[in-house]
């Protein structure tokens, strides 16, 4: 809105009744939500805009339900004197919207500079090394939608030494994709030719499917905050994906991040953000080749 449209809005509203605020069960004032916004912010890189305040409010009331506490004060409180709330906390916050083979052209360039090639330098040797590292996975839809396209593309994988990397700061969405159980619907966007590789639970669970054992074992979850320092791995990476998570940072942290994907990756390596991101100013080591798709120099 331009600042003249927003004063005419402020002068309309004036005349107006005020439209009152449903009434809430927790006071939550200024203090607290700025309070919040800052500790999301330093411990997680979360950047939440004003516009996230009831979304906040929500989801945190339920921790005060949960911890009997009667005031946001007091978990302003409880959460910096206490260690173990912080990931209730992200948690909380997070959002985590996903689905298998989302941003699909990200999978088919990924077939054809990853996964063709690694297939034909795999039927010359055995043990070859590919590593993919899905940063920012929520409940595994995309590691499993990168997995697929490798056990299809690649025969004999169980001879090649092939690991994908899954991490996510919540822990709860970490845990239900380790476990590799979606509702039936969920793979009604999943091409044809990958199917095979996703079954019925049967008597299991009813009106859902399981990831095939052999797709579930060349990935492991784990947690993992982005801005730690330094990461708990070592090596590069063939491929990593990191998709419509930067959105939630400001630009200094997504620089940052970005600087840091780049040494990881391995020269001639490939960065998948998301459709709705993009890379502001310079970042030596990284060539835009393709839509939302970096190639790191080699």
């Amino acid at each position: 809105m331009s600042h003249g449209l927003r004063g005419a809005a402020a002068a309309f509203a004036s005349s107006e009744p005020a439209a009152a605020e449903p009434p809430r069960e927790f006071v939550f004032s200024d203090a607290d939500f700025r309070s919040l916004v800052q500790f999301a912010y330093d411990q997680a890189g979360i950047a939440l805009a004003d516009s996230k305040r009831n979304l906040i409010y929500s989801r945190l009331s339920r921790r005060l339900r949960a911890l009997g506490l009667n005031t946001f004060r007091e978990y302003r409180e409880f959460l910096s004197a206490n260690e173990s709330e912080l990931e209730a906390f992200i948690n909380a916050i997070s959002t985590n919207l996903t689905k298998f083979f989302r941003e699909a052209h990200h999978f088919d360039h990924f077939h054809a500079r990853v996964a063709v090639p690694f297939a034909h330098a795999a039927q010359k040797a055995t043990g070859c090394r590919l590593r993919v590292w899905s940063a920012g996975c929520s409940t595994g839809e995309e590691p499993y939608s990168i997995a697929v396209v490798l056990k299809r593309e690649i025969r004999d994988i169980g001879r090649q030494d092939v690991r994908i990397l899954a991490t996510d700061i919540d822990t709860e969405v970490i845990a239900k994709g380790a476990r590799g159980e979606y509702p039936e619907n969920s793979i009604e966007e999943v091409p044809d030719g990958y199917r095979r590789f996703f079954q019925s639970a049967g008597a299991r669970a009813a009106a859902k499917i399981i990831v095939d054992d052999e797709v579930r074992s060349l990935i492991a979850f784990r947690h993992l905050n982005l801005l730690t320092t330094p990461w708990p791995f070592r090596g590069q990476f063939d491929a990593i994906f990191c998709r419509n998570v930067m959105i939630y940072f400001d630009a200094a942290t997504k620089s940052t991040l970005v600087e840091r994907f780049t040494e990881h990756i391995k020269p001639g390596g490939w960065l998948y953000i998301g459709h709705s991101e993009s890379l502001i100013g310079l970042h030596p080591g990284l060539q835009l080749v393709g839509r939302t798709v970096y190639q790191r120099e080699s």
